[in-house]
């Protein structure tokens, strides 16, 4: 909407010196110019399921902070964290709250993902242009469904909700990952989000488009292929990777969907 030109950054899977997903920093810093104005941030992120640490948000701010740039940080897999993994916002580093937006969602966190209601935190300066935007593309949701959304939020702390709610999702995760491995399916590390990432070359598919759309036709089993999240769905790494996900009812439980 406002003619700018993105700049990609590439996230690369883990490897021998990396137990997660990384990013190179000097590809990073290389990406920041005089005409750089604003950086899309995604954590814990989708599809790899990796959660920035802080030393990797301590440079990412660092470069913000240093050519002036906006921060718009996708933050709806907040709760959502596993093992040692913790989320840090961006917003509360130094210097970084008055130059970010943050964004949420209770689709994700109360599995309400039909009322799509999001939302954002930020300094007045930046909701007062977000509200500018917001106004002519979606105007609102419905007015029932945001007061239950406000609810939800207010009470999530008192009930221990969030609680409940990682421990649903590590039952899950690890129900999941148990059954990809048993049938020849390496899974990467996740921190973050309710999805899985599984190596897929032994199946002698390395196209993961093709994997999964063989696997939805033939298996009656979903999944993402990754490549779809590039920009350039041809240039991704084609490393054989497919996208599952563990946002699943188990049994007769009807917290997830």
């Amino acid at each position: 909407m406002a003619g700018a030109v993105p700049r990609f950054v590439r996230l690369n899977p883990p490897m021998n010196t990396n137990d997660t997903w990384w990013f190179d920093g000097d590809e990073l810093a290389a990406a920041f110019s005089e005409r750089t104005k604003l950086l899309l941030l995604n954590t814990p992120h989708n599809p790899t399921g990796k959660v920035f640490t802080p030393a990797e948000l301590a440079q990412i701010a660092t470069l913000c902070i240093e050519h002036d740039v906006i921060v718009v940080s996708d933050e709806v897999y907040d709760q959502l964290t596993f093992g040692t993994a913790k989320h840090v916002p961006i917003a509360t580093l130094d210097g970084m709250w008055e130059r970010t937006l943050t964004i949420n969602s209770t689709g994700k966190t109360f599995s309400l993902t039909g009322w799509k209601i999001g939302y954002a935190v930020g300094p007045a300066e930046l909701n007062h242009a977000l509200r500018q935007a917001h106004q002519w593309i979606t105007f609102a949701t419905a007015t029932p469904l945001q007061v239950a959304a406000a609810v939800a939020l207010e009470q999530a702390l008192v009930n221990h909700y969030y609680d409940q709610f990682r421990a649903a999702y590590a039952e899950r995760y690890q129900l999941l990952r148990t059954v990809l491995e048993e049938v020849g399916l390496p899974t990467l590390p996740v921190e973050g989000s309710y999805f899985i990432m599984a190596d897929i070359r032994n199946t002698g598919r390395h196209s993961d488009a093709d994997f999964c759309r063989w696997l939805t036709r033939e298996i009656g089993v979903a999944a993402i292929p990754p490549s779809a999240f590039y920009a350039d769905p041809t240039a991704h790494t084609g490393i054989g990777l497919a996208r599952f996900c563990f946002a699943k009812k188990t049994g007769d439980d009807p917290c997830c969907w």
